[in-house]
């Protein structure tokens, strides 16, 4: 019986969120250019999307570029805008076959104004699409979006419309950039690397993490299964003891 067939299909998670990590290493490991590695880090994203289309989940988030990864070298800034202007004109047709939502979250106003209006395109033509919900974290901190949201309920508290004592966890998350959205429940990282590196800090809170040594280039189906496989055999307790979520 194949990994995907052992899934029990009413417990998968209904978002998972993805740092993609181990482009430049897998890269460098065979002797070419980190951007070489972002290129064929494109077929993982792929996969993944396409898994989790077909299993019904209902959200993927990946962690596609961060606020910090604008200091990286020019020509690996300007190679990555490129490479993801031409990554959404040819996977648009894929998206809509696999009736798949594109959504994106972070500071779009630093992007590039062929990348932004090449993302705003595929958003707009998927966005009658009723299954999967892809979004992809661009120019995105989780500090940043904290910020956003502090200064946000700052305004409404000023101008009346906001008290201070309404102003609750439950309610909080409507503020941020992943409103209506449900959290993640399973927060999948590759490359071996075991931190969240300022990616969905609010949202992960009562998330299970998978960290797995494979670069993201090699990440496949049967990876991501494996990932939902180990989510599966967790007990999430939410502060509970073990007894009281067995009762």
């Amino acid at each position: 019986m194949s990994l995907k067939d052992q899934l029990i299909k009413d417990r998968l998670p209904k978002h998972v969120a993805v740092i993609m990590d181990g482009n430049g290493r897998w890269a460098k490991k065979r002797g070419n250019s980190r951007v070489f590695g972002h290129k064929n880090g494109v077929k993982a994203v792929r996969e993944v999307t396409e898994a989790a289309a077909e299993l019904g989940i209902g959200y993927l988030t990946l962690y596609a570029f961060s606020t910090e990864n604008w200091s990286r070298p020019k020509a690996e800034v300007e190679a990555l805008m490129a490479l993801l202007v031409s990554t959404i004109s040819s996977e648009t047709k894929t998206l809509m076959k696999n009736n798949v939502r594109l959504n994106t979250i972070g500071c779009r106003d630093a992007l590039p104004k062929a990348v932004l209006a090449k993302l705003e395109s595929c958003i707009e033509e998927t966005s009658s699409n009723s299954g999967l919900t892809l979004t992809l974290a661009l120019s995105y901190s989780s500090q940043w979006e904290i910020i956003e949201a502090v200064k946000t309920i700052s305004t409404k508290v000023k101008d009346g419309s906001l008290l201070v004592e309404d102003i609750t966890s439950e309610n909080f998350g409507a503020y941020l950039s992943t409103s209506g959205m449900p959290d993640p429940e399973l927060m999948i990282r590759t490359s071996g690397e075991h931190r969240i590196s300022n990616f969905l800090l609010w949202q992960l809170a009562y998330a299970e993490f998978y960290f797995t040594e494979i670069l993201w280039p090699d990440f496949r189906k049967e990876d991501f299964y494996q990932a939902l496989m180990d989510y599966q055999g967790r007990e999430r307790r939410f502060g509970k003891t073990g007894d009281q979520v067995k009762a």
